[in-house]
């Protein structure tokens, strides 16, 4: 069975950032990146996405998070696209709803070799504790771009930001892990009908 796992590293100006990645995991985190509600979303995507993540990240948080949020979705982006390697045997595609209380979110992703991002998600506020919430966008912009994923997330119900951010950040986990998964009829073809993605 092919180990679908990687380790990436990257190293700026503004950040110094390792991520170690299991698609086949159980959901375990080790996660510090010294933003606090961040590692709390972070956490929600392994483990409702059935995969090990271990991050640690250290950026210019003296300016702000910003640098330190989209790098990591940079470098976990990057991460997703070495562990899938030619994506054979793969699902490819993946949606969830996640409802949360009174918040409901829909995302849907594919692993299409085309970056594409399509955030359609509003906040009743601009911060949630100290955290920026235009820094989710920020994030998932990275991803896209690394992973090479096109990428829907739409809030259709919430008023409580933090319930909105969660419910997010649980349904890309729950998408990614339908998408990441192995598809036994098809273990040896990519799923697409050019052949390659």
């Amino acid at each position: 069975m092919q180990n679908r796992s990687a380790t990436i590293k990257r190293e700026t100006i503004e950040t110094r950032i390792e991520i170690g990645l299991d698609l086949d995991g159980t959901g375990e985190t080790d996660v510090a990146t010294g933003v606090p509600f961040f590692e709390h979303m972070l956490d929600q995507v392994a483990r409702h996405g059935l995969v090990d993540l271990r991050i640690r990240a250290e950026g210019d948080l003296e300016i702000d998070a910003h640098h330190t949020v989209e790098d990591v979705g940079i470098v976990l982006g990057t991460a997703f696209a070495e562990a899938l390697g030619d994506k054979r045997g793969i699902v490819r595609y993946g949606h969830a709803y996640v409802p949360l209380d009174e918040a409901l979110s829909r995302v849907a992703i594919d692993f299409s070799g085309r970056p594409g991002l399509y955030y359609r998600v509003d906040f009743s506020r601009p911060r949630i504790g100290e955290f920026d919430v235009d820094l989710i966008r920020e994030f998932f912009q990275g991803f896209v771009n690394s992973a090479r994923a096109t990428l829907h997330i739409d809030s259709l119900e919430g008023r409580n930001a933090h319930h909105v951010a969660e419910t997010v950040f649980k349904a890309f986990g729950r998408a990614l892990r339908m998408a990441v998964a192995r598809d036994d009829r098809r273990a040896g073809d990519v799923p697409s009908t050019k052949g390659v993605l």
